[in-house]
C-alpha cells in the first residue's frame, strides 16, 4: 500500500471511529435520561440499580460508569437528589406534613430525611418552609447585591479565580462554589456572587480538591423561584476540569461556560437566600 493510501485509510477510520464514540454517547445519554425519567415517576418506591440497568438496557456491570460518566454521579446519589428535589417542592406548594413527605419521596425514616435533608439543602425541612414565608424578592435582591459587593472586591491572593460566561445577558444572580462532590448541594467550601457573567474570585479556599460549579437565575417575582428554581429557567455550568488548591492557591484560572439545564443535570439543593444569609452573618 503506497503511504498516501494508507494516510487516507487513517483518517477514515479515526473519522469512522469518532462517529461511533459519538453514537454511543448518544445512545448512553438516552439510556440515562429514560432511567431518570422513570425514577423521578416513583421516588416512593425503592429503586435498585438493576431496576435501572433493565430501564437503560444497559448490563448492571457496566451502568454504574455510564450513568457517572454522563451525570457525574453514582446512580443512587443522584436518585438520593431527586427525592430531596421533590421533597423541596411539596415543602414549598403542599401542606402536607413533613412525616408524609418524607414517605411519599421514599424514605422509610423521618430523622434520616431530616438529616439528609438538613446537610444537603443548608436547613432543616422545617425552617425551609417557614423560610418561604419569611423572605420576599426584595429582600433577595438585596442580599444578593450585598453579597456581591462583598466578594467583588479584589484580594491580593485570590485562592480560585475565573471567568463565568453566558451565552444570553444574565437578568438575575450567578452563584458560584466550590463543592466537594459534583453536585450543588451541601454547604460549598467557598463561594461568590455576580449580578452579570464576568470575574469571580473566590479566597480563602482551604487545601484540597473540589468541584467548581455555578447556577444563574433569572430575575423573579417569586420568592418560591429562589427556592425552587423551575430547571427550564436555569442556566448552570461547570468549570474546566477539577480546582486543586495547594497552600491556598489554584493552578490555573478556572472558566464556566453557562447552559441550560438539561435532564441529566443532578438537581440544585441548596437553599440560595439561606446560604447567603448565612454567609453575611
Amino acid at each position: 500500500m503506497r503511504p498516501a493510501e494508507a494516510l487516507t485509510n487513517q483518517v477514515l477510520d479515526g473519522g469512522a471511529n469518532a462517529a461511533c464514540r459519538e453514537d454511543t454517547l448518544a445512545s448512553h445519554r438516552r439510556a440515562v435520561e429514560r432511567v431518570i425519567t422513570s425514577a423521578r415517576q416513583r421516588l416512593c418506591e425503592p429503586i435498585s440499580l438493576q431496576d435501572m440497568s433493565r430501564v437503560a438496557y444497559i448490563s448492571t456491570f457496566h451502568f454504574n460508569r455510564v450513568f457517572h460518566q454522563i451525570t457525574g454521579l453514582p446512580p443512587a446519589k443522584f436518585i438520593s437528589a431527586l427525592r430531596l428535589d421533590e421533597a423541596k417542592r411539596l415543602l414549598l406548594n403542599t401542606d402536607r406534613s413533613i412525616t408524609d413527605i418524607s414517605f411519599e419521596v421514599g424514605y422509610n425514616s423521618l430523622s434520616t430525611f431530616t438529616r439528609r435533608f438538613t446537610q444537603r439543602v443548608g436547613l432543616g425541612p422545617r425552617e425551609f418552609r417557614y423560610l418561604a414565608e419569611r423572605i420576599t424578592p426584595a429582600s433577595v435582591e438585596s442580599l444578593c447585591a450585598h453579597y456581591a459587593e462583598l466578594t467583588g472586591r479584589g484580594t491580593l491572593h485570590p485562592s480560585v479565580e475565573g471567568f463565568v460566561d453566558s451565552p444570553k445577558p444574565g437578568e438575575g444572580p450567578i452563584f458560584v462554589g466550590l463543592f466537594h462532590a459534583h453536585i450543588p448541594q451541601s454547604r460549598p467550601v467557598g463561594g461568590a456572587l455576580l449580578t452579570s457573567p464576568g470575574a469571580f474570585r473566590i479566597a480563602p479556599v482551604p487545601d484540597g480538591i473540589y468541584h467548581l460549579l455555578a447556577a444563574a437565575l433569572p430575575r423573579l417575582s417569586d420568592t418560591l423561584g429562589y427556592l425552587l428554581p423551575d430547571s427550564a429557567n436555569l442556566l448552570v455550568g461547570a468549570g474546566n476540569g477539577p480546582v486543586i488548591v495547594r497552600q491556598g492557591i489554584a493552578s490555573g484560572r478556572f472558566n464556566i461556560s453557562l447552559r441550560p439545564m438539561l435532564l441529566t443535570d443532578p438537581p440544585l439543593l441548596v437553599s440560595l437566600p439561606f446560604l447567603l444569609a448565612d454567609t453575611l452573618k
